[in-house]
């Protein structure tokens, strides 16, 4: 099990732990001072009641869901206390509020001012014991850290002078961050000469291997040897390991033309594993993916069923749904499924890009991509968690390979999850050559730089006025 595994486990126990403690102890000062009827004789029929027991257990449980939905457990390793305090008074007020108008509401009290005590308490007694637990569990943390009790292993990806004194620098400062360095990973065919290599090296092809047997959970990539275009390969490589990766502020600022940026830390490193987005949005966009999958399936079935009759009834040869390998996320494999808009021997010459007069384009096809309608079956790849509602189109490894040629920085869509609809689908279409899928990356990468739900609404609405115009292809 992984530290991040164990203090997410941690997290999330101790969470409940001091809601529940929390619920219990609101609905004592509930009873002794807040409501006037409270309906039994004891503290102890009202504490044991079937309705307060149910709270009990329910409440803490709806409390945990927003801290979710608030981004409270994502990265929880790598998260400053200051952003703990944070999230905890304002997560805390939303549930105190929440809580009041869905139950204590009809509580008897002398007047308004009872009501504000009472949210009052009970924001201040799940302020004061979770975050007062999740303190303690930082701080240990980062003590731990800071100790050297605790470190996170990572590979130091090249094996130049460059990456020696990396080792350097971290080393002298190792339990500032938690950086342990295990050793090098050779992306060369033959082995390195040097001799100020004090680790070990292996070679690139065991990386996984090597991964796996380490526990690593980091990787720091340096410039490769033979330039750019061989380390934006190296990096194109090693996204889909799903571990952090991190660069050095030049190297991103070559490979994407930027030159500033928020996720940076220690050396200066940057994360370009993960997209600069915050926890709550990266945690309410995959909960809301899984909702509105879930009801778009559920809701949109009899139309689904019928689409599926019409192909298979309009173009007789071959499936109904059509299955093909994209990339995704962290550059991980995936079958997109759509219903079948082409001939069922469309591509038996290979991969092609399809034009609005396409002739292996099937009739029935064509009115299905005008008004986007073949993309329907994609919400089963978001339930999946393979794609999301809003993101950059993944393409096939044929087309990227072809991409990253003349965009290096075309791996950086991999640090989403890619969509059923995207900037660039909404303001650019269909691209029929290479050259207009390079102009469409622009768009997408536009997206990542400014992910919203603001952002996935206004996406969302320009792809309803498209399906309802028929302006698909």
């Amino acid at each position: 099990m992984t530290v991040e595994t164990r203090q997410h486990i941690k997290c999330v126990l101790a969470d409940w732990l001091s809601a529940v403690l929390a619920i219990v102890l609101f609905n004592v000062c509930r009873y002794e001072w807040f409501v006037d009827d409270i309906g039994t004789e004891s503290l102890y029929q009202f504490l044991t009641s079937r309705t307060v027991v149910t709270g009990e257990l329910l409440f803490p449980l709806f409390i945990l869901l927003i801290y979710y939905l608030s981004g409270a457990y994502y990265k929880v390793t790598k998260r400053s206390r200051l952003d703990e305090l944070i999230n905890t008074f304002i997560t805390n007020a939303i549930v105190s509020v929440a809580i009041y108008f869905t139950i204590l509401v009809d509580d008897i009290v002398e007047d308004k001012a009872t009501i504000y005590e009472m949210v009052g308490s009970l924001w201040l007694l799940l302020t004061v014991l979770v975050g007062g637990e999740r303190m303690f569990l930082s701080t240990r943390l980062i003590h731990k850290v800071r100790d050297g009790r605790l470190g996170y292993n990572t590979l130091i990806v090249g094996v130049t002078q460059a990456a020696v004194g990396m080792v350097d620098k971290i080393s002298n400062s190792a339990h500032a961050h938690g950086f342990n360095i295990i050793g090098y990973v050779n992306p060369n065919p033959e082995p390195p000469v040097s001799d100020d290599l004090k680790l070990p090296v292996y070679p690139i092809d065991d990386i996984e291997q090597v991964i796996k047997e380490h526990n690593v959970v980091n990787l720091i990539v340096m410039p490769h040897r033979d330039g750019m275009h061989a380390t934006v390969r190296l990096i194109n490589r090693l996204f889909p390991l799903g571990i952090s990766m991190f660069i050095s502020p030049v190297l991103m600022r070559v490979i994407s033309g930027k030159s500033s940026f928020g996720n940076v830390k220690g050396e200066p490193l940057i994360d370009v594993s993960q997209p600069d987005i915050s926890p709550s949005t990266a945690s309410c966009k995959r909960a809301a993916d899984i909702v509105c999958s879930a009801m778009a399936l559920v809701v949109l079935s009899p139309l689904l069923l019928a689409i599926g009759l019409a192909v298979k009834i309009k173009s007789p040869k071959g499936s109904v749904l059509y299955f093909q390998d994209r990339v995704g996320y962290r550059k991980k494999h995936f079958r997109i499924i759509k219903f079948r808009t082409m001939h069922a021997d469309a591509e038996e010459a290979g991969p092609a890009l399809s034009s609005p007069d396409d002739p292996r384009i099937t009739p029935i096809g064509r009115f299905l991509r005008k008004y986007r309608l073949d993309e329907l079956p994609q919400f089963w790849n978001v339930l999946k968690g393979e794609m999301s509602i809003v993101g950059p189109r993944p393409e096939r490894e044929y087309y990227i390979k072809r991409i990253v040629q003349e965009v290096p920085y075309y791996s950086l869509i991999h640090n989403v999850r890619p969509g059923i609809t995207s900037w660039g689908m909404v303001k650019y279409g269909y691209a029929t050559t290479v050259e207009e899928m390079v102009e469409r990356l622009q768009y997408d990468l536009v997206y990542i730089e400014n992910i919203s739900f603001g952002v996935d609404l206004k996406i969302i609405l320009y792809t309803v006025r498209t399906v309802l115009t028929g302006r698909g292809i």
